[in-house]
């Protein structure tokens, strides 16, 4: 008797076997967004200032970008942070540096890749983003990064 015919389907049957146990990697990417002002920071203060960041955080790679802007602070920027974790209402330490001295300038924009603890606190919405000032060196103004 002639197999020679079931060959191909007998190959074509085993790599649809080996494949049907590979799981799949979905990759996500999560879409956040803070707004700073003033009354957000703690303490508050009286700061006409304002700002906004959108970040992407990419699950697979790890990997988050940010941009942002600012306008109508007290002074010239003198630093920018990710601060975590902490709820509002919270100071935390710096967890990612945005800018410092000479680099302050609206708009900015970077990238940083988050360990795996840092990826879960800014999931669950424990990071701030805030601008800092001469006058007001513990941050102007601030926003919770939030989905």
């Amino acid at each position: 008797m002639n197999t020679s015919f079931l060959r191909p389907a007998l190959a074509a049957i085993a790599c649809a076997a080996a494949f049907s146990f590979v799981t799949p990697s979905f990759a996500e990417v999560v879409n956040f967004k803070a707004h700073m002002d003033a009354k957000d920071e703690v303490p508050p203060n009286q700061s006409k200032g304002k700002g906004d960041v959108t970040a992407t955080y990419d699950t697979a790679s790890k990997k988050l970008s940010y941009k942002g802007t600012y306008s109508d602070l007290s002074g010239p920027a003198t630093a920018a942070h990710f601060h975590g974790p902490a709820s509002a209402g919270k100071n935390a330490g710096v967890v990612i540096p945005i800018f410092a001295g000479a680099a302050a300038k609206s708009p900015f924009e970077g990238s940083a890749t988050l360990t795996d603890a840092q990826a879960k606190q800014l999931l669950a919405g424990q990071w701030y983003v805030n601008v800092h000032t001469a006058a007001n060196k513990g941050g102007e103004i601030r926003g919770q990064v939030t989905k």
